[in-house]
């Protein structure tokens, strides 16, 4: 025979239960809130890559077409701004070096023009462009004191970070905030070996 008295645990229970599910929901909460964060780290790492193959892409033709660098420096006299890319709408003119290398050129800063604009990535279903990034714009500088080129991809990013330094002003106003607008920049310096 049981000595011990009988004790009424009812609803016990139950409240293990909700405080279990209370605890589980908040679990839950904080992991679909890191998921929404490491996606939007994965498309502004995505974005940055793209910037950086599209910036070299551009370096790499000029280091191959030097005789008519100046040819690919931006603002483009008959495009009325100093990018390529998003918003753009001119065409690119070319007046230095032979006849080739001006056709090179143009070829050149259309193909860029039109990558900027995602053409290398297609939706299979709308057929429009998806392969670069939010409002891609490609600017490029050049120095006459220091004879350097100042290559430059803009676009926009998903959040606000620090805004990019003064000196690179490419796509500068053109994405809401400075906070908002991610550059990536390679200066290239093509040697005078006529003197």
């Amino acid at each position: 025979m049981n000595t011990f008295p009988l004790q009424r645990n009812s609803g016990f229970s139950l409240i293990e239960i909700l405080v279990s599910l209370v605890v589980l929901m908040i679990g839950l909460l904080g992991f679909a809130s890191l998921q929404v964060h490491a996606n939007t780290a994965e498309m502004e790492s995505y974005q940055r890559v793209q910037a950086l193959i599209l910036m070299q892409d551009i370096v790499d033709r000029i280091n191959a077409n030097r005789k008519a660098a100046s040819c690919y420096v931006t603002p483009n006299p008959t495009g009325g701004t100093n990018y390529v890319g998003t918003g753009y709408s001119g065409t690119p003119v070319c007046t230095a070096g032979s006849a080739e290398q001006q056709t090179r050129a143009v070829e050149d800063l259309t193909a860029w023009n039109n990558a900027l604009l995602g053409a290398a990535e297609t939706n299979i279903s709308s057929g429009s462009n998806v392969g670069a990034m939010i409002g891609a714009r490609g600017c490029v500088e050049y120095d006459t004191a220091s004879k350097q080129y100042t290559v430059t991809v803009a676009w926009q990013g998903l959040s606000d970070t620090t805004a990019p330094p003064a000196g690179l002003s490419c796509g500068d106003g053109l994405y809401g905030t400075s906070s908002k607008r991610r550059v990536v920049s390679s200066v290239l310096s093509i040697a005078d070996l006529t003197s």
